[in-house]
């Protein structure tokens, strides 16, 4: 992550922590063993960040702050162990995933105990508006799911249900993130809605580099082709197949419907999508996200919370895993 300003949060992340660590326990020995699984298996700790300089941004990092942040990882981590359950992910980061180890039934209890914790969070403190910043956020991402599951089957994609996708399954987490982080130190909606549209635009730019990993456009540990294989349109391909002769269009569409298991089809394919220009479109438009969040930035002025967040946008579209 970044090397200049990052560690001007250092001690709020390590308080936050301890605080997330109270968060989830809980008075059940084995859900307590498999809330420790989970959160020893954390990865690069975007959303606590984000909420943690988006509320520093206006003012010194709260109670409020803290349990907002714990608010999103609990249900951000809720979220996770049911995507494993209904993808029937056997694992998730490397490490074997909930209902791989301990069965579906307990994942999907484990998933709805950590939504119950994150509410009674807010709920006892009194934390009402960050509640409803957030829970608006679990809804656009069942619907984000939902849309996915209906348009997907049929491959044909437009790039506008495309963004409406990414915006509520990716996105909107991260938007409210950045809304509930403003939201802790100013108990402003005006500031909420500001940084709400920011955290929106670096959720597109990073769910954009992600769709471009499986294109090989960067030396990466996630195998190239993998979106292919799930039959997942992503915006490379979304552009390739509206700008390809119809017969070309069709030899694609057969491919990754039918052929999507077999290496060399699959090769063919992103072939295609690199000779479309379709990489290079899905780079500008990541950029354009990147460059409108920049701007929300610099509108702040010049600060060093505000340098810390730009390096986190920048790492965002920069980043290679």
């Amino acid at each position: 992550m970044g090397n200049n300003f990052s560690h001007i949060i250092d001690q709020e992340l390590a308080t936050f922590e301890i605080k997330f660590k109270e968060a989830v326990k809980s008075k059940a020995p084995l859900l307590d063993r498999i809330t420790h699984y989970v959160i020893n298996r954390k990865g690069k700790q975007m959303r606590p960040r984000f909420v943690l300089l988006s509320a520093k941004l206006f003012g010194p990092v709260s109670d409020v702050t803290y349990r907002a942040a714990s608010l999103v990882e609990l249900l951000h981590t809720a979220t996770l162990v049911h995507d494993d359950v209904v993808d029937e992910s056997l694992e998730r980061r490397g490490f074997f995933s909930i209902n791989a180890l301990w069965k579906n039934k307990v994942a999907v209890l484990v998933g709805d105990y950590l939504l119950s914790k994150g509410m009674l969070l807010s709920v006892d403190n009194r934390d009402f508006e960050i509640l409803g910043i957030m829970s608006s956020a679990i809804r656009s991402i069942i619907e984000g799911e939902l849309l996915q599951l209906e348009k997907s089957r049929r491959l044909n994609l437009k790039e506008d249900v495309y963004l409406e996708i990414i915006r509520s399954k990716t996105a909107s987490l991260l938007a409210s993130a950045c809304a509930a982080g403003a939201y802790s130190t100013t108990g402003s909606r005006e500031n909420a809605a500001q940084m709400h549209r920011f955290g929106e635009l670096v959720g597109m730019a990073f769910q954009m580099k992600d769709d471009l990993f499986d294109y090989g456009t960067d030396n990466v540990g996630k195998p190239t082709g993998n979106d292919i294989k799930e039959k997942k349109l992503t915006l490379p391909m979304i552009y390739t197949l509206n700008n390809a002769s119809a017969s070309l269009r069709q030899k694609m569409i057969y491919a990754i419907k039918n052929e999507n298991k077999q290496p060399e089809k699959v090769q063919w394919l992103i072939q295609q999508v690199k000779a479309s220009g379709g990489i290079q479109y899905a780079e500008q438009k990541m950029m354009a996200y990147q460059d409108e969040a920049a701007n929300i930035l610099n509108g702040f002025g010049p600060g060093e919370v505000q340098s810390a967040l730009m390096e986190l946008v920048d790492f965002t579209t920069k980043r290679r895993y």
